[in-house]
């Protein structure tokens, strides 16, 4: 993949098993906050899933779209949109009742410096959201920063870990979920929540912000020294075939790839790749951040695109001097800082 055009059909190609379900999902699927890294891929996915399943059913999505073009986009690929600001309550009642609805809206980067934002989008607004769809199934968009960090050595955090969020944007995201769940008991409505870490394409993502900095010679920061990823496509597919497994009480899901990921493989690959010297800075920590994703992969299968694959397209599309998303993960970042 050498284009946008290229990249954004392969992330948006249905697998056999996602049009199979979504022949299954009854009724519209409304995408709150579909205006970020993630939201027009996983639009255009269940588009495109639906055409081929011959689904009578529509995807809307619901943003601010500061980005005209982006907007005018996602409507050419058959998506509606509906503009506005969620945490306006007047015109959060005007969107239509769906049967179901995934919820991205959300402030992550940029937190320090506007906690209080923060804390209005990650906790008030699911409240006002969850009110207003309770007669939909939900998937929530989640993350597994609500996880402590967890041996390097062992498997990852499950589902059943405890929470122990650190720093304010993922105490945020547990409180999204705990709102979440008040009303989902209240209302029986059926939700499940979608801890990811971390989604990546060719733009963004961990194996971006590691590759650029072999490329260009910057240091690697090891502090952080493993990581879990997943490619977007993946990513998205579970987030549309999770609508088939909501409950209440809600049920967590953690969503990313199989592997526990040492930085310093990761950069030694890319170098090998580019004919580069990697530098690095720290020494990796015996802790992080990891998800076990054991239950996904038992539920909706294994990811279709594995690490080796990831690596090879990076290396490509930064050799051909592909689009990035300005958008760093802060993967390194141990203080729960963004």
């Amino acid at each position: 993949m050498r284009t946008e055009t290229e990249l954004e059909a392969s992330l948006s190609f249905p697998s056999d098993r996602l049009t199979a379900d979504i022949e299954r999902i009854d009724g519209d699927i409304l995408i709150l906050g579909i205006g970020g890294k993630m939201g027009p891929s996983l639009a255009r996915l269940a588009r495109r899933a639906m055409d081929q399943a011959g689904s009578p059913h529509k995807v809307i999505g619901v943003s601010r779209f500061s980005d005209a073009a982006k907007r005018a986009a996602l409507e050419a690929s058959g998506i509606e949109t509906i503009a506005g600001d969620l945490l306006d309550e007047s015109f959060l009642q005007t969107l239509p009742r769906t049967r179901n609805v995934i919820f991205m809206a959300g402030q992550k980067f940029g937190t320090t410096g506007h906690q209080a934002y923060t804390w209005a989008m990650n906790t008030y607004l699911p409240g006002r959201v969850a009110e207003t769809f309770r007669d939909s199934r939900i998937v929530v968009f989640s993350t597994g920063n609500v996880y402590p960090f967890t041996p390097v050595q062992g498997s990852g955090a499950t589902e059943t870990t405890p929470a122990a969020p650190v720093g304010e944007y993922a105490q945020s995201c547990l409180g999204r979920e705990r709102i979440f769940h008040y009303f989902s008991e209240k209302y029986q409505t059926p939700m499940l929540f979608y801890r990811l870490n971390y989604a990546l394409d060719l733009r963004y993502g961990v194996l971006n912000d590691i590759a650029r900095k072999v490329w260009n010679g910057t240091p690697i920061d090891l502090s952080m020294g493993h990581v879990n990823v997943i490619w977007q496509g993946d990513a998205n597919e579970y987030a549309i075939r999770a609508l088939l497994h909501t409950s209440c009480p809600p049920g967590i899901l953690n969503v990313t790839g199989p592997e526990t990921l040492s930085v310093r493989w990761l950069a030694e690959q890319f170098a090998t790749r580019m004919d580069k010297s990697p530098r690095f800075s720290g020494e990796p920590q015996s802790t992080a951040l990891l998800s076990n994703a054991g239950r996904m992969k038992t539920l909706l299968g294994p990811p279709t695109v594995d690490i080796h694959q990831m690596i090879e397209w990076t290396v490509n599309w930064i050799k051909n001097d592909g689009k990035e998303i300005n958008k760093p993960t802060h993967y390194q970042a141990r203080d729960g800082a963004f």
